[in-house]
């Protein structure tokens, strides 16, 4: 009897649809946030290179970086490295059983993307 209503349950493909948890989205975003600062590794060591090669290299990346799209893509990076920091604690915190049951993993789900906002904002505003 169970199989059989298993069977003939709806099926929901479409990903835009869905409407995922605020758990779900927090962890879904704590990967993308740890994969982003993966992949960045490579330009953040480029950066420090260029930064003791030379007196030259120096005032060319600081001229690069006083740029708005090179700000934009520091904010998003450090956006990335808050919501991985924070996120990380958080899931750490959930290891020994903190904050575990559904509606306290949802409220620290809420404050952690509010203090990751907050952050974020007065670091834009510090850079700009």
């Amino acid at each position: 009897m169970q199989k059989q209503s298993l069977k003939n349950r709806p099926k929901n493909l479409n990903l835009f649809t869905i409407k995922l948890p605020i758990n779900a989205v927090v962890s879904i975003l704590h990967r993308v946030s740890g994969i982003g600062l993966f992949l960045a590794i490579p330009l953040i060591l480029l950066s420090f290179q260029s930064l003791v090669h030379s007196e030259s290299s120096y005032i060319t990346l600081t001229i690069w970086l006083d740029t708005w799209f090179l700000k934009l893509m520091i904010i998003g990076l450090a956006w990335a490295f808050f919501h991985h920091f924070f996120a990380g604690i958080r899931h750490l915190l959930q290891d020994i059983h903190w904050m575990t049951s559904l509606n306290n993993a949802r409220l620290s789900s809420r404050i952690l993307l509010w203090l990751v906002g907050v952050v974020t904002v007065i670091f834009a505003i510090v850079i700009w």
